[in-house]
């Protein structure tokens, strides 16, 4: 067993050491120097039971929710080896899980509760409510199903998210759809129940003001394009440019602008308090422009008690500037990109998910991929190749979580769609390489709990081992989760509200249980708990972590990182 405590005042040394260095490449070295430092020359370390098994090479592959089966089990070591990795030298792993989580949009296909059941067993982590179409009365049904759920199942947690519809333009209602023809004249009025050939409304009685000549007009995110020619006091005229079928309220974008309407409305207001009365783990706001919007939800929530994360929906133009103010105000970010597409040049996209990604990491906040992921299998049973590339990029790119919309909500096959999701993004993981270096950004700027969350990241990953974090409220586990240990972080909490939470955060595997007074008891029927369920093995070795904000069974001024090995 390898015990480290009592470290408090060499930490806190190398800390201001780290702390005060400007330059990236003295903190890679002062840091390698501290690990040397601390396991090698210090005569309180002691290291026993160290030998990691060589046997059962070959990996079996297991879903978030139970074994693969069929044509997903892989037969051979090699399929699996990392970028770091040689043969015969390669990453033990016996039980394989994926790390990057699911969010599930909750729609007419799949609101029933067999549904729900199946979409659960199958991957998904967080389901989605979009608060775009359904009431209150059909969300309500979907949480108090999801609740029951979770109530029923001891090996799985599924978060609710509620998604904001936000403040978003859109056509009015036409009796039949309107065909556009490139090159037709086509207006736009803020007359109310106006339906002609040449002629629909809008909802939005500033959408004159936010137009004006020579803008481009897109429909459906991009399906249909017109240009601004002229105005009125009443109407906006246009060209079509890309033509097609208009129906019944359909999204408006100005490319390169945003509308300015508030980023939280009356509606969405509405649907917040309805969140909290129904304890929602976290909210996806629409059209975030500023970091005041969330300051402003974030007080109503305290005013409110209610323990509900904000995760923000980078999609519009505006955002864009505010993007660090913004992220720093929430406790996560959606990349949104479809109307982010259809608001900036299509090219950006791409470039904007990769820095919105990055910046996440930075600040140590949970990010999550949405928008057209597998859209083709809303109709079809099997997606694009370029879909799959998709989901891998954002893998690899390092996404807590990439989410379905309309391919769960409306679909005709939600559940291969969370299947095909889960394969791709295990497959994608399982070839990343395994990090035992220092990460780009300085882990020493804030409290000993990051130090240890990196320093038991950096031991797990050499010695192959899954972590286990004891948390009430589920700190130590997000920053275990943002250094991405290649194992499972096992993540036991006394508090239902934070095992819901940390069903978002990559490589976090939330699992409920009571904590005794003695350490080593808890300890114990942990262990016993994993080994029960076969996510560990007998003589297999485990990396524990206690640290965090409040300390359990130890001193305020005491952190601990050890390794065991599990006996039966």
């Amino acid at each position: 067993m390898t015990t480290i405590n009592n470290m408090s005042t060499r930490m806190c040394r190398d800390h201001r050491i780290l702390s005060s260095s400007g330059n990236l490449s003295d903190v890679f070295v002062l840091e390698s120097r501290f690990r040397k430092r601390c396991f090698f020359q210090n005569s309180k370390f002691t290291v026993r039971s160290m030998k990691v098994s060589e046997q059962n090479q070959t990996r079996k592959l297991a879903s978030s929710n139970g074994p693969l089966t069929g044509s997903e089990k892989v037969s051979s070591p090699f399929e699996l080896l990392t970028n770091n990795q040689t043969l015969g030298k390669e990453n033990i792993n016996p039980i394989a899980r994926r790390k990057t989580k699911i969010v599930c949009t909750i729609g007419p296909s799949t609101s029933s509760r067999e549904m729900i059941w199946k979409l659960a067993e199958t991957g998904m982590n967080v389901a989605r409510l979009n608060m775009s179409h359904g009431d209150h009365a059909s969300h309500k049904k979907t949480i108090d199903l999801v609740k029951e759920y979770n109530a029923q199942s001891d090996d799985n947690v599924i978060a609710i998210m509620l998604d904001t519809k936000g403040p978003e333009v859109r056509s009015g209602d036409v009796p039949q759809p309107i065909i556009l023809k490139e090159g037709q004249e086509f207006n736009f009025t803020i007359k109310r129940g106006v339906s002609t050939e040449d002629t629909v409304s809008v909802n939005y009685d500033d959408f004159i003001n936010d137009v004006e000549a020579g803008d481009m007009l897109l429909v459906d995110g991009g399906m249909m394009s017109l240009s601004v020619k002229s105005k009125t006091k009443d109407a906006v005229k246009c060209v079509v440019v890309d033509g097609g079928e208009l129906k019944s309220r359909r999204h408006l974008n100005v490319r390169g602008k945003s509308a300015t309407l508030p980023s939280i409305t009356d509606k969405d207001w509405e649907d917040i308090k309805f969140g909290v009365d129904n304890q929602v783990d976290f909210y996806a706001v629409s059209f975030v422009k500023d970091a005041k919007v969330v300051h402003e939800l974030k007080d109503y929530l305290t005013s409110c008690n209610a323990d509900i994360h904000v995760i923000v929906k980078i999609e519009s133009a505006d955002s864009i500037p505010n993007l660090q103010s913004i992220i720093s105000a929430s406790d996560g970010a959606m990349v949104a990109r479809g109307d982010l597409g259809a608001e900036l040049p299509i090219e950006d996209v791409p470039l904007l998910q990769e820095d919105i990604i990055r910046r996440c990491h930075n600040m140590q906040k949970p990010v999550i991929v949405a928008t057209n992921m597998l859209e083709s299998m809303i109709d079809h049973p099997t997606p694009t190749r370029a879909e799959v590339s998709d989901i891998a990029i954002a893998v690899r790119e390092g996404a807590d979580a990439v989410m379905l919309s309309g391919e769960t909500a409306h679909g005709k096959y939600p559940l291969k769609a969370v299947k095909v999701m889960h394969t791709v993004a295990l497959r994608t993981e399982s070839s990343l390489p395994c990090n035992t270096t220092a990460p780009t950004h300085n882990v020493y700027k804030s409290h000993m709990g990051e130090m240890f969350a990196f320093h038991a990241t950096i031991m797990a990953n050499t010695l192959n081992t899954p972590i286990i974090v004891f948390t009430r409220t589920g700190s130590m586990a997000i920053l275990l989760s943002h250094y991405r240990p290649a194992s499972t972080i096992f993540a036991f909490t006394n508090e239902e509200r934070i095992k819901q939470r940390l069903a978002l955060y990559q490589g976090a595997m939330p699992i409920y249980m009571q904590f005794s007074d003695d350490a080593e008891e808890t300890f114990a029927r942990a262990l016993k708990l994993l080994l029960s369920k076969g996510l560990l093995m007998e003589g297999q070795n485990v990396t524990l972590v206690q640290s965090g904000a409040q300390p359990i069974w130890r001193r305020e001024s005491t952190h601990h990182i050890q390794v065991r090995k599990v006996q039966a």
